[in-house]
């Protein structure tokens, strides 16, 4: 993403620190991952979990052109078993992130499309980008609300090329067919890296872009 005219300047830091890791609702079957969660910053799991979770549901990083970015990230409530909705608790995150950043984005790993664009409304014209995750597959939907806050329903994957989402595609169509459970494991061959490109001022979004690179 790529910031320009931001209100404050950004802290020195070394470069090479600018990146955010976001997990969704799998992150917690790799437990030796926990000690990283309450310790590095640029990692950040959804905010909507219990508090006694391991690590952190938002965190403030330099832009790569100077001033700071908060990042928020949330679990959708529908079809994903969180225990709270992400509408319940996203008020007091993004007044706190105002506070800190000049710059909020919002992730939302969910599974219905309706919540996530339904949080996109919700919060235009006080975040600078509330950008979906989770369903693997770039959505077409990337646009600026009447309220300056850049859109899009699902970032889409980074992953296998050939793959069902990221696992051997043998694999997946076998359990359609037996309904058997199967291990899964990664698929070879190229990678695809799914991403949208942000251009913000002051806050508010100008511009957002999905684009795909295949590697």
């Amino acid at each position: 993403m790529a910031f320009q005219g931001l209100r404050r300047s950004c802290r020195q830091r070394p470069a090479g620190e600018v990146g955010v890791a976001l997990a969704g609702r799998h992150l917690w079957r790799q437990k030796e991952v926990y000690s990283f969660l309450a310790t590095d910053e640029r990692i950040v799991r959804p905010a909507n979990y219990p508090a006694g979770a391991p690590g952190r549901g938002v965190t403030v990083r330099p832009a790569a052109d100077g001033g700071e970015v908060a990042v928020i990230n949330l679990a959708g409530e529908l079809f994903m078993n969180t225990g709270m909705s992400p509408f319940r608790i996203v008020d007091r995150l993004v007044d706190e992130a105002e506070e800190l950043a000049d710059a909020i984005v919002v992730d939302l790993h969910g599974e219905a499309t309706s919540e996530k664009v339904a949080m996109g409304h919700y919060l235009d014209g006080r975040v600078t980008a509330v950008l979906g995750t989770h369903t693997h597959v770039q959505t077409s939907d990337a646009r600026v609300l009447p309220g300056g806050t850049a859109y899009m329903t699902d970032v889409g994957m980074t992953g296998p090329l050939e793959s069902v989402i990221g696992v051997r595609t043998e694999i997946i169509v076998k359990r359609f067919l037996t309904e058997l459970p199967a291990q899964f494991e990664v698929a070879d061959g190229p990678v695809r890296l799914d991403a949208a490109l942000i251009v913000a001022e002051g806050g508010r979004a100008s511009s957002i872009e999905g684009f795909e690179v295949v590697l």
